[in-house]
């Protein structure tokens, strides 16, 4: 009993490790782009990534042989290089916090890009939580009142869309592949998703490098903390922790880049960012409680159809 609890200890204290490294990360983004362009950050944040993946997959002996390289190109231009370019170009002019919450609106663009792409159906109450992600929207876009930054928050929801678009291009892959490893994809998709960014770094014009600690400690816990080490605690949790429980990232992040962002940048939403921002989070929760109900009631169809011996 007392394994079992320092088990569930450890998982635990892992889950909360992880949402304040992911969650922080988007303060350490935004210092990052102080003292260098948001596709040298990219790049930089990536290849950190890629080298503390690639050990991480020779200590643990993990295969090393590439997916197939159209499925991972597709994913890599979504999740890596349409995510990080959009987010990151967000940033210049948004607040971590805002921004952080306008990215994951990703998962109400993988209902709809779902139902259009795979043919699932949004049921119940999927819907509610559409419905009080797009009025959150609403209120934090203000299209009533156009800003500087209404470009940056355009970009944010971008970002969320990529985001999206590659959760289905993953699900189609794992669909095919169910024995995939997700450490093995993470890392050839950031390969193929990488290249392009290095391309647009030398092609875009962008300010000097301000070369210094301040960028080298961005770089390190964006991509090792952040990349490498961070996805392979997310696999590893994976495995143990129930859907529901490994659904509450989705709202424990944004909420934690919020705190952390209005404690160490002094960033405060207004009035309609504020209730933006809680709409969207309302919509979140009521996803990970969706997510949760039917964990829970495929469980007891499972139990009720287990013969008693």
């Amino acid at each position: 009993m007392n394994g079992i609890l320092s088990g569930r200890a450890a998982q635990l204290a892992l889950l909360l490790g992880l949402w304040l490294v992911w969650g922080y990360s988007w303060i350490m983004t935004k210092t990052g782009l102080m003292h260098i362009s948001p596709m040298g950050l990219a790049v930089g944040r990536s290849l950190f990534a890629l080298a503390s993946l690639l050990v991480v997959l020779l200590l643990t002996r993990r295969s090393l042989t590439p997916p197939p390289f159209r499925d991972m190109l597709a994913i890599g231009l979504t999740q890596n290089t349409g995510f990080y370019a959009l987010s990151n170009l967000a940033l210049l002019a948004g607040g971590a916090g805002k921004v952080s919450v306008l990215c994951y609106t990703m998962p109400f663009w993988t209902l709809l890009f779902a139902r259009v792409f795979l043919g699932e159906q949004v049921r119940g109450l999927q819907w509610i939580g559409v419905m009080l992600a797009l009025s959150g929207l609403i209120c934090i876009l203000e299209p009533w009142a156009l800003e500087a930054d209404s470009v940056s928050n355009w970009l944010a929801i971008a970002a969320g869309m990529s985001w999206a678009v590659s959760v289905i291009l993953l699900k189609r892959f794992r669909a095919r592949h169910p024995g995939a490893d997700p450490i093995n994809l993470t890392f050839w998709q950031m390969v193929w998703g990488t290249l392009p960014l290095v391309v647009l770094w030398l092609l875009v014009p962008n300010r000097p490098v301000d070369w210094g600690m301040p960028l080298l400690m961005a770089l390190l816990f964006l991509g090792v903390l952040g990349g490498g080490l961070g996805w392979l605690v997310w696999a590893l949790l994976l495995g143990r922790l129930s859907a529901g429980t490994a659904s509450l990232n989705i709202l424990a992040i944004p909420g934690v880049a919020v705190f952390l962002a209005w404690l160490q940048l002094g960033e405060v939403p207004d009035f309609a960012e504020s209730i933006g921002m809680g709409l969207i989070a309302c919509a979140l929760a009521v996803l990970a409680a969706v997510t949760m109900f039917n964990e829970r009631r495929l469980k007891r169809q499972l139990r009720a159809r287990t013969p008693v011996a």
